[in-house]
């Protein structure tokens, strides 16, 4: 097997470098580059500028406004937009919801929802977690209840961990529609929920590093349309599990992976590290580990494997990259060292670097490591997907 881009592939790569050299705001690129705080105009209007383009949803087919990119296309497009000090694609709208509704959802819902999506007029929160029910979705208590009149579900429930929520004004959640079902997978539907809906309240959490990026959701007696039901009643499960196949492929985070190197690489020089034999054998150890998962990423994009939903290699990308990721902050910390300690919520706003107490490429250092302690919870936990692997591995013998 040859690993290698084709002369194609390069002038691809080579015009995505170019456009996001041209058209990134420069302070968006500055907040990037420090791993500030990204607020939601910054995403926006980097997403629109996408767009503009036809770039926003590289997954999308061609119909429905996506580019009609290749697995390879896909995979240099979000490398090289991260190198390029971009904001990663964090809109569960387009990344989840969408291929979502392109797969299983009615001509309306298409037509109603999937341009609100492109042109960034409307985020989606993922209501999937909830208290008891993390990485075991299965376990949901969220009801839905259909009226007798076949026209609203009345939604009650609690949801947590919901990214974002704060900027949603729609969520797609899995809620119990069935609660006698022989399995628990078998009683539950996809909804989509407008999140002004009376009943509906959403609370911050405050995280370690003192932002409120994370909800819990509480619904009481939400009613919801039956038109907002996808596809089959009782048949969420599916539905969430081809959705979270491509969640878990994308918090694999090559890109990033790549971006935060670079960083620790750059720091490292700066610190008086660049030669340092300790510290440049922990670099290589991690530029080793990410050249290994990146082939594996590779491996995935080769023709016999297009066509296939993500499935276990999905977890097997999570797993890896999320630790890797998470071992790259630290190492940024470590290098950092006693200037990496000061802390400031407000500096890690641009507008008020100048506060900070650390050198401005370090500010944010602290905050990022501690936001890294997500990475291998989200998406399903990583102790949890090498029980996904581990069935797998038992199962093909």
């Amino acid at each position: 097997m040859e690993l290698k881009f084709s002369s194609q592939d390069e002038s691809f790569r080579q015009e995505v470098r170019a456009f996001v050299r041209d058209r990134l705001p420069a302070d968006i690129r500055r907040k990037v580059e420090l791993g500030l705080r990204l607020e939601h105009a910054d995403y926006v209007t980097w997403f629109r500028i996408l767009e503009s383009r036809g770039w926003l949803t590289p997954g999308w087919p061609v119909e429905h406004g996506g580019p009609g990119w290749n697995h390879v296309q896909r995979y240099i497009f979000d490398e090289e937009t991260l190198l390029g000090g971009a904001p990663r694609l964090i809109a569960s709208g387009i990344q989840m919801l969408g291929p979502v509704l392109i797969a299983f959802g009615t001509e309306e819902q298409k037509r109603q929802y999937l341009p609100d999506i492109r042109q960034s007029n409307t985020w989606w929160a993922q209501g999937f977690s909830e208290p008891g029910a993390g990485s075991d979705l299965a376990q949901v208590r969220t009801t839905a209840v259909l009226e007798a009149d076949g026209k609203h579900f009345v939604v009650n429930g609690h949801k947590v961990w919901t990214s974002y929520a704060q900027w949603c004004s729609m969520m797609f959640a899995l809620v119990r529609t069935d609660p006698d079902a022989s399995k628990p997978q078998e009683g539950i539907s996809f909804l989509l929920i407008d999140m002004k809906s009376p009943g509906l309240t959403v609370r911050p959490i405050r995280m370690l590093e003192g932002g409120e990026d994370l909800n819990e959701c509480f619904l009481d007696n939400v009613r919801v349309p039956v038109e907002n039901l996808v596809g089959e009643l009782h048949k969420g499960w599916s539905y969430g599990k081809y959705l979270l196949g491509h969640e878990r492929t994308g918090i694999a985070g090559i890109g990033s992976c790549k971006q935060q190197l670079a960083r620790a690489r750059k720091l490292a020089a700066q610190q008086g590290l660049g030669s340092d034999p300790v510290m440049q054998a922990r670099l290589a150890q991690f530029e080793a580990e990410l050249m290994a998962l990146e082939f594996t990423a590779l491996r995935l994009l080769s023709p016999n494997q297009q066509s296939k939903v993500p499935g276990v290699e999905a977890s097997m990308l999570k797993v890896r990259g999320t630790e890797l990721r998470q071992a790259i902050f630290e190492a940024l910390v470590d290098i950092a060292g006693p200037e990496a300690v000061p802390f400031s919520v407000s500096a890690q706003r641009l507008e008020h670097l100048a506060e900070s107490a650390a050198d401005p490429e370090m500010t944010a250092l602290a905050a990022n490591c501690l936001d890294a302690r997500k990475l291998t919870i989200y998406g399903g936990t990583n102790e949890v997907q090498r029980n996904l692997i581990a069935r797998a591995a038992l199962e093909a013998f």
